[in-house]
């Protein structure tokens, strides 16, 4: 499978160790392979889900795990960057360039200061991507030294991504603790990402809803 042979790509893998690396070295929270995977993984599902072919889903596989191989050169414009280092690695697989051509668009698009959902496969990773919120993405566990994406992915208990293929709803909801930060702090941050999300789940013909401790949000 083209999915397990990028997972164990010398270059992607020695990418996204050195961009995890230079953002933890400016403060922000986990970019390992376990975010990646994560994405690449909730990516496929979402469009499974959705009834898209599996040849859909391994597009956005590959683009969720390599979404962000940019960081190793700068975190600013890192989709970017992460599209044109993508196409070169890309090009020793046997791979279609039109199916190229999907990647690193979703690749390039993924990030919202300068992205948005294209298509398919773009939806499915920006979803996948900033739905990941969660306590373990914190680097530390000292609160003093948290700053307010810490304490943002560090107050979120429970989280999860369900979609409603019948009602055509993609549903985020999360578990908040609001001792450790408040909805106003949350949304400070998140809700460029999720009227991203919103946009995302448009684009693959659904509603996008945010929850938040079985309140409705979004």
């Amino acid at each position: 499978m083209l999915y397990q042979k990028i997972r164990n790509d010398a270059e992607v893998l020695a990418m996204l160790e050195r961009g995890n690396h230079d953002l933890g070295v400016l403060g922000f929270t986990d970019h390992s392979t376990a975010h990646t995977a994560l994405v690449a993984d909730r990516a496929a599902n979402i469009l499974q889900r959705l009834g898209y072919d599996e040849h859909t889903q391994q597009l956005a596989r590959i683009a969720g795990f390599m979404h962000d191989i940019g960081n190793a050169v700068n975190r600013s414009r890192h989709g970017e960057y992460g599209a044109i280092l993508a196409y070169e690695i890309l090009k020793k697989y046997d791979m279609p360039l039109e199916d190229r051509m999907v990647i690193i668009s979703a690749i390039g698009n993924h990030d919202e200061s300068t992205g948005g959902a294209k298509d398919a496969v773009s939806a499915a990773v920006i979803l996948a991507d900033k739905s990941d919120v969660r306590r373990n993405r914190v680097r530390t566990t000292d609160r003093e030294k948290f700053d307010i994406h810490d304490r943002v992915n560090y107050a979120v208990t429970g989280s999860s991504l369900k979609v409603d293929l019948e009602e055509r709803k993609i549903s985020l909801n999360l578990q908040v603790d609001e001792s450790i930060c408040s909805m106003y702090e949350y949304f400070d941050i998140f809700l460029g990402r999720m009227m991203m999300c919103r946009g995302a789940a448009e684009m693959l013909g659904a509603q996008f809803r945010l929850s938040v401790n079985g309140g409705k949000v979004l």
